[in-house]
């Protein structure tokens, strides 16, 4: 009878009619799914899924004014109404006609505007009047979540409000995200991690940049290397590695989520990549050809984390859970490979940097107080469980990079097998004295034996100048080095040469808080003909070294090339620098301007003590003077403040020399650019500045 026959879907107590045309072709399509996984071990994955949102959702008026077509000499009808209900119109008529029936009346949601619709896909119930049948078109809107079309505006509302309340906001349609030179597909609510199976954080760029730069230089050592990343999510990470550093790597990215496998495989395909499927699962391998499965062709597993790296071994392994990583700690150290590198970002910054205390003891079996230094203090705890986790399976680590910022904190090690390197990283492990008065901090001693007096070890004597008990204990923590300078040259080398230009400034103050050293001079040559690089000292082969001489599938050889490394291991640690580092404001004393930080380094190197900047702290010195010596120089060289006629002038202490004596201005330092360096698009020295320079921290 002219009738469009519909089935009624119950969902949150509200009535939504679906087209039978729409029933039919989601079974075909569901018919049609096996399909195309016949194709044995590599996956064509369709374009069906997620689905594009309906013409009537938008963000801006000015895009749903786009989709009229406006021109001021033409009639154009409304995209968002039938003919018979409004006629093709002069552009003003229709901008009007817009913005008052459909976009004033709108629903917004994280963004975007469901506006109200005319169209004839919402059939309602027909009226009959006498023997004739009205089919009749209302006007209605299309949710942005489940696609489901609702009548009224309140009952619109009440059913976004539904989905929200049950943590249902993932849409089914999607964006494209484009970070250095790969594309990734991610819903709207991808930032909300437990309500999307797409979830991507534009901030942690840098993130992902200072692990591709690891992997990087890893993969210089030996290859092909095996790299995991355990937690793909979008799986943009595994993209950037397989896309840039092709033949070199042979990447594997899994997930526990289903949707998201979906997901990683289709940006598989939208970045022009084949996609493995697990063989296990498949049961088939016939389709990859010899020499050609690590050309292209990225494995997609779907697993816990926890079970994947306990059934097979890799060379990189990264870790990026929702929140703490210590869960897969044991399982990341139990199949590693020798000389293998472990990487893990903790997002769970707030008992990290104790602002929940509790959970930190929790989660770590640390005991933490709020300090000036909480962000160090956060990347020691990290590698003490790291530490700890590699002991239990006979391995050792080395500390590569370890990095605090705002919304992360990274820490990357490299794995070293043996019971007598598990037992040397383990005694590495020790408890923090701390001063609550004047936050003097230094590690204990050693031993087991209990002392007397344990506040003899602070340097400070609030102890006896203040009243009970002034020092607590913090920890256990990692004492040892956060860097390893070379393997930081080495990362700077990889950033310059794939242009990563976020992670460079970062790198250079890493370096530069390694060594333990204000000088800013980072040379970027290559030499050619030896094709060798300079680390800590020791000169390493990197470009032409054989796979033979690493570690490869888990088989040990070249026991040569593994003595010289684990040599290069030990060389590495030679200086090691100054644990912690003070803030200049915590520590001025009122009524004085202190000087410019840069000038403060120069003041307090004169004096006979090594110091650098801080990524931890943008106003930070990392420095081996006590803490008397240092509030010490601080006032030497602070100046009154300016009050009535009183001229400014610096503190004159016994034996002290005008601040003019003592270091040349900002405008007198030059600037030295080695003619190699411009050629890789670095600069090779930068100059000491006025005032502080912007931090990875900010």
């Amino acid at each position: 009878d002219g009738v469009v026959v519909s089935e009624k879907v119950k969902s949150n107590n509200l009535d939504v009619k679906i087209p039978e045309s729409e029933l039919e072709t989601e079974e075909k399509g569901m018919e049609q799914e096996p399909m195309r996984e016949s194709d044995g071990n590599i996956l064509d994955v369709s374009l069906d899924y997620p689905r594009d949102k309906h013409i009537s959702i938008q963000r801006h008026l000015s895009d749903l004014e786009k989709l009229a077509d406006l021109r001021e000499d033409q009639k154009k009808p409304c995209p968002l109404c039938p003919e018979e209900k409004f006629k093709a119109c002069y552009s003003h008529k229709l901008r009007r006609h817009l913005q008052n029936l459909h976009w004033k009346v709108s629903v917004e949601f994280q963004g975007y505007r469901m506006c109200i619709c005319h169209l004839p896909c919402h059939p309602v119930k027909p009226n009959l009047v006498g023997d004739q049948t009205v089919s009749k078109l209302g006007a209605h809107y299309h949710c942005i979540i489940c696609s489901a079309t609702i009548t009224r505006r309140s009952d619109m509302i009440g059913h976004v409000t539904r989905h929200v309340n049950k943590g249902e906001t993932e849409s089914r349609f999607s964006t494209v995200v484009k970070e250095s030179a790969t594309d990734v597909q991610v819903l709207p609510n991808h930032s909300t991690p437990h309500k999307t199976d797409s979830y991507f954080n534009p901030k942690m760029k840098l993130n992902r940049q200072l692990i591709f730069c690891a992997l990087a230089v890893l993969a210089e050592e030996r290859k092909p290397i095996e790299c995991l990343d355990a937690f793909g999510a979008t799986g943009i990470m595994g993209l950037q590695w397989a896309k840039h550093l092709r033949s070199s790597v042979k990447v594997t990215i899994n997930d526990c989520n289903e949707n998201s496998v979906t997901i990683i495989k289709e940006n598989c395909h939208l970045n022009k990549m084949k996609v493995k499927l697990n063989l296990k699962e498949e049961g088939n391998d016939e389709t990859v050809g010899d020499g050609e499965e690590n050309t292209g062709t990225i494995e997609v597993t779907k697993m816990d984390a926890n079970v994947i790296m306990h059934l097979r071994s890799f060379d990189f392994i990264h870790l990026d859970p929702f929140g703490t990583s210590v869960n897969y700690l044991d399982s990341a150290f139990r199949n590693v490979r020798n000389l293998g590198i472990v990487s893990l970002t903790s997002t769970d910054t707030s008992s990290l940097y104790a602002k929940a205390q509790h959970v930190a003891l929790r989660h770590y079996g640390c005991n933490i107080v709020r300090t000036e230094y909480f962000k160090e203090l956060a990347a020691r705890i990290v590698i003490a469980a790291v530490t700890r986790a590699a002991a239990r399976c006979n391995k050792g680590i080395e500390v590569l990079l370890a990095v605090a910022l705002e919304h992360f904190v990274l820490v990357v090690v490299r794995v070293l097998r043996g019971p007598s390197t598990a037992d040397d990283s383990a005694k590495k492990i020790r408890y923090l004295l701390h001063c609550q008065w004047c936050e003097e901090r230094i590690f204990q001693k050693e031993g087991n034996m209990v002392e007397e007096n344990p506040y003899q070890q602070l340097p400070c004597d609030c102890h006896g100048s203040m009243p009970g008990r002034t020092a607590v204990l913090l920890g256990p923590l990692w004492s040892g080095a956060l860097f390893n300078p070379g393997f930081l040259r080495r990362m700077l080398l990889e950033a310059v040469q794939y242009g990563l230009d976020e992670a460079q400034p970062l790198l250079k103050t890493l370096i530069c808080e390694a060594e333990c050293t204000t000088l800013k001079q980072f040379s970027t040559h290559g030499s050619g003909d030896e094709n060798k690089q300079e680390e800590c000292g020791v000169y390493i082969k990197t470009s032409n070294t054989s796979p033979e001489s690493f570690v490869v599938h888990g088989k040990r050889k070249g026991e040569d090339g593994l003595r010289s490394a684990a040599k290069r291991q030990k060389a590495e640690h030679s200086a090691e620098h100054p644990a912690f580092y003070y803030n200049v404001h915590r520590h001025s004393l009122r009524g004085m301007n202190m000087p410019k930080l840069n000038k403060f380094l120069t003041y307090l190197s004169e004096a006979g003590y090594r110091v650098s900047r801080t990524h931890f702290d943008p106003m930070g010195v990392r420095t081996n003077a006590p803490l008397a010596q240092f509030k010490s120089v601080l006032l030497k060289y602070s100046t009154p403040t300016y009050t009535g006629g009183q001229a400014e002038g610096p503190v004159h202490l016994p034996g002290d020399v005008h601040m003019g004596e003592e270091a040349p201005a900002a405008a007198d330092v030059k600037v030295e650019v080695f003619p190699e360096d411009e050629e890789c698009g670095v600069a090779a020295a930068m100059s000491t500045h006025s005032s502080p320079t912007p931090c990875a921290a900010d």
